[in-house]
């Protein structure tokens, strides 16, 4: 067993609009106050075996109705498909699927009735379709989020707001883990590392890799915020393991000088490391920052693939479009759009300016998508 000195964390992150001040307040007063709708990698066809139920919940966990809608129609837990969990504690919006076999129309006719006898739930439509639902199948999230309890009149607040909604428009953010992932305090963050030092074991083996993860996630954090902190945010560097925003294909940069137009553009970001065995490194100079913030923390990369941390490549940058603020009453309304695995967070902290510690309650909005 190798011992090493502790390290200590750093949870807070810097802002990407750290010249432009905040507004404050406090986030979710109620679940109406923060309301998310999946957005979805393909619509249903219309034939085929499985049953596509899109409904909006508040009160219950994607979990909770995954086992509902099963006992419904008589079906396992694990014929019963979605593309991502949604917080128990905010009005969402998601899809599931079951494996009904080939259904009369009577079946798809009574299904949204039978479903919410049963379940406190809305049913939006019901469709067949080929295939299941699985992780993953989803472009992301549409989020409306209301602040409360501003820390100035709402007519200033909403003039910091647009400002601050403008530069991330044109600058876009980095693609930060929220405290959700990392835990409260980083108590997540604490355990994964004891796990890879071997300092603490659990015969969990879901809870041992989801704190693994978590600290993978820190590890990603850490790279995300000296990017930052140094000016590099804004560049793409030779070497970097760069993403096509519209097809999603990698490529490595040769030369940042051709590269940095469509950077500008919007068209490409760098990627982060998810540190583990078979992430896809960097070369040249972004794999000297990758392999200079690892050292930082005091873990190798041996370490991780010793501990099965299979590793892979992160989007850096998220863009936001569509980022708008509109004043409602008591507060601010924030709306926008973010791809899957990000958090609804980052956006907020900016607008913001609070401590990362003090988000820790707000849902993820399905990050783990």
């Amino acid at each position: 067993m190798r011992m090493s000195l502790p390290v200590e964390l750093v949870l807070e992150l810097p802002f990407a609009t750290d010249g432009l001040p905040g507004v404050g307040g406090q986030l979710r007063a109620s679940p109406e106050d923060f309301v998310v709708e999946e957005i979805p990698l393909y619509q249903p066809q219309g034939e085929g075996q499985h049953l596509y139920v899109n409904l909006t919940k508040v009160g219950l966990t994607s979990r909770e109705v995954q086992k509902g809608l099963a006992q419904v129609f008589g079906v396992h837990p694990r014929d019963v498909g979605l593309a991502g969990m949604k917080d128990k504690h905010a009005r969402t919006t998601q899809t599931f699927s079951l494996n009904l076999g080939y259904m009369a129309d009577s079946v798809l006719e009574e299904a949204p009735a039978r479903i919410q006898e049963a379940l406190p739930v809305t049913v939006n439509w019901v469709q067949r379709h080929r295939n299941k639902l699985k992780r993953g199948h989803l472009l992301g999230n549409r989020f409306r989020i209301r602040i409360r309890e501003l820390a100035l009149p709402v007519d200033q607040a909403l003039e910091r707001a647009q400002a601050i909604a403008q530069a991330i428009r044109e600058r876009g953010l980095p693609n930060f883990y929220g405290p959700q992932r990392l835990g409260r305090q980083g108590d997540n963050v604490r355990r994964g590392r004891a796990i890879l030092q071997g300092e603490w074991r659990t015969r969990d083996r879901w809870l041992r890799q989801f704190l693994l993860v978590s600290y993978q996630s820190y590890l990603c954090n850490r790279y995300l915020a000296r990017r930052l902190e140094e000016g590099l945010f804004d560049r793409i560097l030779a070497g970097d393991v760069a993403k096509k925003h519209d097809t999603g294909g990698l490529f490595d940069v040769e030369d940042p000088e051709v590269e940095q137009p469509r950077y500008q553009r919007q068209e490409i970001s760098f990627t982060a490391p998810m540190y583990g065995r078979k992430m896809r490194p960097a070369q040249a100079e972004a794999a000297e920052l990758e392999a200079r913030v690892l050292e930082e923390t005091g873990v190798e990369l041996e370490e991780l693939a010793q501990a099965g941390v299979s590793g892979t490549r992160r989007l850096g940058r998220i863009l936001v479009p569509d980022l708008a603020v509109a004043p409602v009453e008591g507060g601010l309304e924030v709306a926008f759009s973010l791809p899957k695995g990000a958090f609804a967070t980052t956006v907020l902290r900016e607008i913001m300016k609070v401590s990362y510690a003090e988000l820790a309650h707000v849902p993820s909005g399905g990050e783990d998508d």
